[in-house]
This record gives structure tokens, sequence and C-alpha cells, in this order.
């Protein structure tokens, strides 16, 4: 039989810890080969709101390990000012709806294993990847989080890191006042940690040991001119997810993950890449600033400061050297292995437990070969 979990089956099992460690085993196996992946690559069609596109997105990847994973996310994406603020949204069917899905696959035999609900997973491994770059990059003695956000990121970013560090204090500003006094509230109950809840965004860097940017920004959040020495830093949307110039000008110390391998015999078309876009009628400016006509999805940033998992592994570069760099982590265009090694541990958690629905495995297989 094989599994749909939903969201409620995920958030039963899956914990930070566990999804830290899963993408941990999974960049080790990138460096040593044993994993593969591709960069996420997005369609986008003009509707007929001018304002709007749809946008099929996918990633996918696998390993020796056992799973292979695709996910498939079907959007309808646009953008809006709220408080002064510019927004990315997106729904599916209406908003508030979203349609996001992991199809999990056993690579001994072919066998589908279980379909999943992304959400969850999707805040959990954005989330890790902000742990695991503190853990590697953030000073030892790190303990205050200056947030940029306060919705689902910012909350996976503050369970990452205090997976990781000794939190002790943060300092959050957001543009919606509920929003952050809510937020605020939350972890200092969570965490039992100190929290102040600031009605400007500079203050969030004063003292800060770790800056993080969690928002859903159209437009760069961070503002390297405000930042202290000894600092790390981590950028979640805010413009694409590549931080200002400012911010990029201050950087001592840059850790990218890695990136995704190029195809089997075509070193040429290795990319960088964040995502690649296919698109009809590219000449029509939706004037999206995440994604706009004819502009690419952010590769290496800062060639000549950059080191990867494979760097921290094999000792070439540990990382920051002293307290008093600016240090700065992403991924990278790695996302296609996150979602086997997840989605896998997920399953193999909510099989002991009884989790899931049943589908037949027969409903995903034929007897006319294809």
């Amino acid at each position: 039989m094989t599994l749909f979990l939903n969201n409620d089956d995920v958030a039963q099992v899956l914990t930070m810890k566990d999804t830290i460690a899963a993408l941990e085993v999974t960049y080790s196996q990138l460096v040593s080969k044993e994993a593969v992946c591709r960069p996420r690559i997005d369609l986008q069609i003009p509707t007929s709101d001018p304002g709007k596109v749809f946008q099929w997105g996918t990633m996918e990847g696998g390993s020796v390990a056992g799973y292979f994973a695709i996910r498939m996310k079907s959007d309808i994406i646009y953008e809006q000012t709220y408080e002064g603020a510019v927004t990315q949204e997106k729904y599916c069917v209406e908003p508030g709806k979203f349609c996001g899905l992991i199809f999990l696959i056993d690579i001994e035999t072919g066998e589908p294993l279980a379909m999943l609900n992304d959400g969850i997973i999707q805040h959990m491994r954005v989330g890790a990847d902000g742990g695991i770059g503190v853990k590697y990059m953030a000073r030892k003695d790190a303990s205050v989080v200056g947030m940029l956000g306060s919705g689902g990121m910012a909350r996976s970013h503050m369970e990452a890191f205090s997976c990781v560090r000794d939190i002790r204090k943060l300092k959050v500003f957001s543009p919606t006042a509920a929003n952050r006094e809510a937020f605020g509230a939350e972890m200092a109950e969570k965490y039992g940690i100190e929290v102040e809840v600031l009605d400007d965004a500079r203050g969030v860097y004063e003292g800060a040991d770790i800056v993080a940017g969690c928002t859903d920004s159209a437009v760069p959040v961070l503002n390297g001119a405000w930042l202290e020495p000894g600092a790390h830093i981590t950028n979640v949307g805010g413009g694409g997810g590549r931080p200002d110039e400012a911010t990029c000008a201050r950087i001592d110390v840059y850790l990218r993950f890695g990136n995704a391998p190029a195809p089997d015999g075509l070193p040429q078309y290795g990319l960088a890449d964040e995502y690649l876009t296919y698109a009809a009628l590219p000449e029509r400016d939706t004037g999206f600033k995440m994604k706009r006509r004819g502009k690419r999805g952010h590769g290496v940033i800062l060639e000549d400061r950059v080191i990867t998992f494979a760097d921290l592994l094999g000792g070439a570069n540990r990382g920051r050297t002293s307290d008093s760099e600016i240090t700065y982590s992403e991924r990278g265009n790695l996302q296609g292995a996150q979602f086997f090694a997840v989605a896998g541990r997920v399953y193999e958690l909510a099989k002991e437990k009884g989790l899931g629905h049943e589908v037949p495995t027969e409903w995903f297989l034929q007897d006319i070969r294809d």
C-alpha cells in the first residue's frame, strides 16, 4: 500500500533535530556523489488577470541510501503592497489554499511509497538550513537573534537556531505590529527567553549575534550598514533570497552548501542558479521583482569569499576564523536533494506509528509499457 501523509501526520513525527540530521547526511552524500539532484524548475504561464501568473514548480533528487522524491507545486502568484512592504503572495484555487506535494519512491523497486503534503516539511527544511548555517558559521557563544519577520519561516528558524546554539534573547521586527507582538509572546513562552519587540528594523541588528531575514518580501529586507562585527546572517525571501549590496560588501566568509551537479557528460550545463524559469509569453512584463522577466535566480554571490560543505567536510576551510568576522550562509540550489531525505524520514516514522491513509499501490501501476 502507498501512504498519503497530510500535514497533521507529518507534524506528529518530524522534529527539527531530525530534519537537520537528515539534511546534513544528504549534503554529505552530495559531496561523495552518492546523491544527486537538479535545480528547481518553474514553468510560468500568464493568466487572464494581468497581475497574476500560474506557476508550476518542481525539484527532485535521490540517493543510493534508498529514496527518490519529487516535490511539485501549483501556484497562482502575484504581488501586493501592505503597510509599505511589497510581498509576493500565492494560492491554489483560492487565497489561503495551497497545493504542494512530495512523491516518494523506493529506488530498489520503483515502488511509490508515499504522497505527502509539503507544508510542514517545507518550513522545516528551510529552517533547518538556517540552523545548519548557524551550526558551522556563527560564533560558538551566539545567543541573541535579530529577526526580520514574524511568520512561519521565522518560527521554524527560531526552532532550528535553538537546536544548535543556546539562544537567550530574541529581537524582532515585522511591518504588522499585531503579528510581531504575537510572535514575540509565543517565542518567549516556547523557549523561555527574553524577547524585545521593536517598532523599527534598525534595532534588530543592535547586539544581534544572528541576523535572520525571514519574510515573503519581494524586495531585499537586510541592511548591511546596520550589521555589527561578528554577526552571522541568514536570509529567506527578501528579493529572491539575495542579500542587498551593502550586506554583500560586509560579508567576510560566505558558506554556500553546494551546487547541483551538471548533467552526466555535460559539464557545461552545470548551473549555480537557484531556479530555472521557462515562460509562456516571456516578453510580457508581469512586474514581479522576485522573478522579473529576463533575470536569473541568483547563484554564487561572492566568488572570492565562498566556501562549500565539501570544504567543511574535507578540512580545506573551516569557515569563520575570528569572532569579529561577518558570515553568511545559504543552501545553494540543492533543494531537490532535501525532499527525499526529509520525506523518507517522515515515511519511516509514520509507518512506525501507523499514521497516514493507505492508497492501493495498484492505482499507480499499469500493464501497458510506456
